[in-house]
């Protein structure tokens, strides 16, 4: 059973939730560079199919996943595509400057999923952006703006559809552009 209150206290770049069965730490980072070269995964100078097997083994958990093309150290197909099309001879699409992304650690209590909220506001109102499954530590809110200032909570949600309350609010600033 979910604790009914949820207790987030600031830490330097990263905020410690404590409920009654588990410890969380949450993280967040704002992805707002666009590198150049990102898609040159091992470093040699040129994209590649080198860098193609690189990126699909990052994306398959068979080697760590370094890559900043659309988040940092975020691995998945799109990554894979992205440099694909980079090795192809086609320009290396790197980044999103209108992202913010949250990370935690994993609840303890089983079956606890999570529902993502932001504001504009400090204190809120916050509306729902978005929901992650069981067992599913991050969140990344691909319609952030370019300048804005937003502020998040996050609500784990038990099997039985129980959401807590509240965690302490994060705030991400996304840089223009």
């Amino acid at each position: 059973m979910l604790s009914q209150y949820v207790n987030l206290s600031r830490r330097p770049r990263a905020l410690l939730l404590s409920a009654a069965a588990a410890l969380f730490v949450f993280s967040t980072s704002v992805w707002g560079q666009i590198q150049k070269d990102a898609c040159d995964l091992n470093s040699d100078g040129t994209d590649d199919a080198a860098d193609v097997t690189l990126a699909v083994n990052m994306d398959i958990g068979m080697a760590t996943c370094n890559a900043s093309i659309i988040g940092v150290n975020l691995c998945n197909v799109v990554v894979v595509q992205r440099v694909t099309n980079a090795a192809l001879g086609g320009a290396c699409s790197a980044g999103n400057p209108h992202t913010a992304t949250l990370s935690w650690t994993a609840s303890t209590t089983p079956n606890v999923s999570y529902n993502i909220y932001r504001s504009s506001t400090a204190g809120g109102p916050y509306t729902k952006v978005g929901s992650v499954g069981v067992g599913v530590v991050s969140y990344i809110d691909a319609k952030a703006l370019a300048g804005e200032t937003y502020f998040y909570v996050v609500r784990a949600m038990d099997s039985t559809n129980t959401e807590s309350a509240n965690s302490n609010q994060v705030q991400a600033g996304v840089p223009f552009p």
